[in-house]
């Protein structure tokens, strides 16, 4: 069987694009050893985290080797199993790249999906990383309880869309920071924000913070990093929790980027500053993903796909996730 992969080539200084990667063709034997599956990728999951792993900074997870298979979730459909857990053509979930098929070890980050809950792609975004990020995250990070304010930036990508949804299912008041007047009339529309800010426009982001949120902000979900940051850390409240779920308006951390100090704000407001990390939490994602589930059923939770055709424009939808021009979660569709 022949096997269509996109391998790093080069590694980017900044944003990844397409000039960073190559399409190979190799042969692949799809039948599976013990305990593992075969399988045939359905969608590719474009995340801001992958310009984390292509690059030698350091990161969560070791960087994705020069002329290796680049690394991605996906959604796929077994061919074979030599598993005792999984059948052929089951749906499943995992660490399976931007290739066409694979053969994994089926004990690594491997779920069973079950298509009649829910489209299958969901499980890239609403159903899976994204909303476990927003759930663990405002839950265990940050905390959140009724009556808190939450501004959370990129709030309609694929996880701040759904870290708005919840944030405001707790009972919180919600702030959304996007990028164009489309996106704030989604988070108005569609992802339940109770305010909306342009930040490419509104002029003074923290003046429109501070209006909209009079009593500071106690929770800060933030995915950003850089100026955006920089002007939510003055609206605080006192004992605010912020929690870094990603950098993605830093083009590159080499050499560290220079720009305020929020180390006053920090100590002034006593501050708890956290980390996230999705992997951290796997022994919950059970738990977790029922949640998730249930409020989709339940018609209260609402998620937007921006869906790309054809395995070789993986590199440009990555390139395309960073200047902002998805919807939602981003996705390569193989098939359906």
């Amino acid at each position: 069987m022949k096997n269509q992969q996109l391998v790093l080539t080069e590694r980017p200084d900044g944003i990844p694009g397409p000039q960073h990667f190559s399409s190979v063709t190799t042969d692949i034997d799809l039948t599976p050893p013990q305990g593992h599956i075969a399988v045939k990728n359905l969608y590719l999951s474009i995340d801001p985290a992958m310009r984390g792993w292509v690059s030698l900074e350091e990161n969560y997870l070791p960087p994705v080797a020069i002329g290796e298979v680049m690394r991605s979730i996906t959604v796929a459909r077994i061919t074979n199993s030599n598993h005792p857990d999984f059948s052929e053509g089951d749906f499943v979930y995992g660490m399976f790249g931007w290739q066409e098929y694979c053969v994994a070890d089926a004990s690594f980050m491997v779920r069973k999906l079950d298509p009649e809950l829910a489209p299958v792609s969901s499980a890239l975004g609403a159903l899976g990383p994204n909303g476990l990020t927003a759930y663990f995250a405002l839950y265990k990070n940050g905390q959140i309880k009724a009556g808190d304010t939450v501004v959370i930036s990129t709030a309609a990508g694929g996880v701040g869309s759904i870290a708005g949804q919840i944030a405001k299912l707790t009972g919180c008041t919600t702030i959304g920071l996007t990028g164009s007047d489309e996106k704030v009339a989604l988070c108005s529309e569609e992802f339940s924000y109770d305010h909306a800010i342009n930040y490419k426009t509104c002029g003074d982001i923290e003046a429109a913070i501070k209006e909209l949120a009079p009593n500071g902000v106690n929770v800060f979900f933030d995915s950003t990093s850089g100026a955006i940051a920089d002007a939510v850390y003055p609206c605080m409240a006192m004992h605010g929790r912020a929690i870094q779920v990603g950098t993605a308006a830093i083009d590159s951390w080499i050499p560290t980027p220079v720009g305020p100090r929020r180390d006053r704000y920090i100590l002034t407001k006593r501050l708890n500053v956290s980390g996230f990390v999705l992997l951290d939490h796997m022994g919950d994602f059970p738990e977790a993903l029922t949640q998730l589930a249930s409020w989709y059923k339940q018609g209260n939770l609402n998620y937007r796909e921006s869906v790309i055709d054809g395995l070789e424009n993986a590199p440009l939808a990555l390139t395309h996730l960073y200047e902002g021009i998805n919807l939602g979660k981003q996705l390569i569709r193989l098939a359906d």
